[in-house]
């Protein structure tokens, strides 16, 4: 149409020619009305307004229907084989000692089988006993024979739950019986009469390796066990908050005490620093010393000179430093006593406080493992205490070794310094170079010593 237009000389109206309109121009465009959603009111949840409204604003629904297009229906699947009949059949229970008949449904194809639940009907194995067996090894002054054999058949009857047994014991004709006393009389006959005949009861004796093992009931403990149970139950609230008040105390304590072992360690680090720089700068004047010529007699004087020289210069310009006294008690390892609350393990009396450092706590474990002592031993009450008091010795000892080597260390420098100072003499320390105290014991008192040498030379300080 647009070249007939040109071709007649047509005016055709103003219009910008696009794509769409050149393929479809005859075309009137459709337009489509998309119908308004319902808004959500403000406030409610989407959960909620999808049960009052949906897209086609219709009802929900009195039942659940699933109306929903799906990619492939689903097909009941029919087959042509017939349906396996069922019958109505009787059972009997093994288990059962009364003969009791019961039905259920079951397949007619199935074969008469045991009913499958009687296998889980387990029975205890209750040890039985003659009277000539009872006279010579099971008599026994607190327990009658009759009271005996009541407790036995109830044992066999309530599969040793003794909890029944105790609520079912006949006070009338016996006198009356904790569960501890029950359970300690059968336990004791099982063991006894498990020793005896060949074939034991699973209950109380077992075998390890071919060798036979019992087992043992502690009545008295079971009893001071309930009894500790029964008095932290019977705890009122004053008593639980002074409890809790106590720990945080003693957590208090501790932290303070381990602060106090951390400074006493650093400053023990502290003096031997300083001890170790003291003999260094020693050292090394006497290894100046060594390298020097001494071929000719006025290089000994000329050296001499220059020594007392020096000394008198370093007498005037440097103060002499008094050394204070540093008192270290050596008592071995204090074991903290366990004092939580609850279930604890007598192992955590074993370990060693967290104030032994860990090139002392490798010492110690080589030390035993020289001796040919368990790093580990089985935590009794007696082994807990000797292996502490064993471990805090051996501590204490080589804490006296280290202290007895930096003292021969200590004189040995005293020794060459002197030497340094006075050529050609020798120093023999004294023993009373160590005070000896009133009562046997050898306290360095950190007093300056005066090392006095022949008349003609001047006193040294050291």
């Amino acid at each position: 149409m647009a070249d007939i237009r040109d071709i007649l000389d047509i005016e055709q109206p103003a219009s910008e020619i696009t794509r769409e309109s050149i393929i479809h121009g005859d075309k009137l465009k459709k337009k489509y009305v998309t119908a308004k959603a319902v808004k959500r009111p403000e406030g409610m949840h989407r959960e909620v307004f999808a049960l009052l409204y949906n897209d086609n604003k219709e009802l929900p629904p009195l039942l659940p229907t699933d109306t929903g297009k799906a990619y492939k229906q689903t097909k009941a699947r029919l087959g042509m084989r017939k349906v396996r009949k069922w019958m109505w059949a009787p059972f009997t229970n093994p288990a059962r000692k009364d003969n009791a008949v019961f039905h259920h449904w079951k397949r007619a194809s199935d074969e008469a089988k045991e009913y499958p639940f009687a296998q889980f009907n387990k029975q205890v194995s209750i040890p039985s006993y003659s009277e000539s067996e009872y006279n010579q090894y099971l008599k026994s002054e607190d327990w009658s024979q009759a009271e005996t054999d009541h407790l036995m058949d109830l044992c066999q009857r309530f599969d040793l739950r003794f909890i029944v047994i105790h609520d079912r014991w006949d006070r009338a004709a016996f006198r009356d019986r904790s569960v501890e006393d029950l359970k300690e009389r059968y336990y004791h006959i099982s063991a006894t009469l498990g020793k005896l005949k060949t074939n034991p009861w699973s209950n109380a004796v077992t075998t390890v390796n071919g060798e036979k093992k019992t087992y043992h009931y502690d009545a008295e403990h079971e009893r001071k066990r309930k009894e500790q149970l029964r008095r932290l139950f019977d705890r009122t609230q004053e008593q639980i908050d002074e409890e809790q008040m106590l720990l945080v105390e003693l957590k208090k304590i501790e932290a303070r005490k381990r602060e106090r072992e951390r400074k006493t360690q650093d400053l023990q680090k502290l003096i031997s620093r300083a001890d170790s720089g003291s003999v260094l700068n020693t050292n090394q004047t006497l290894n100046a010393e060594a390298n020097t010529p001494t071929n000719s007699a006025a290089n000994i004087a000329r050296r001499h000179d220059r020594k007392l020289h020096k000394k008198k210069l370093s007498t005037q310009q440097r103060p002499i430093r008094a050394v204070e006294a540093v008192t270290v008690e050596w008592s071995g390892i204090k074991f903290p006593e366990a004092r939580g609350t609850g279930v604890w393990l007598r192992s955590q009396r074993m370990k060693l406080p967290p104030g032994v450092g860990q090139r002392k706590t490798k010492a110690i474990e080589q030390e035993l493992r020289l001796m040919g002592i368990d790093i580990a031993p089985t935590p009794t009450e007696a082994i807990c205490k000797h292996f502490n008091e064993l471990r805090s010795d051996l501590a204490l000892a080589l804490d006296l070794k280290n202290a007895l080597v930096s003292c021969e260390f200590d004189l040995q420098a005293l020794r060459h310094q002197y030497e340094a100072l006075n050529p050609g003499k020798t120093l023999t320390i004294p023993a009373s170079i160590c005070n000896t105290s009133t009562d046997g014991e050898n306290k360095p008192t950190g007093e300056i010593i005066d090392v006095v040498g022949s008349p003609g030379t001047p006193n040294t300080s050291i």
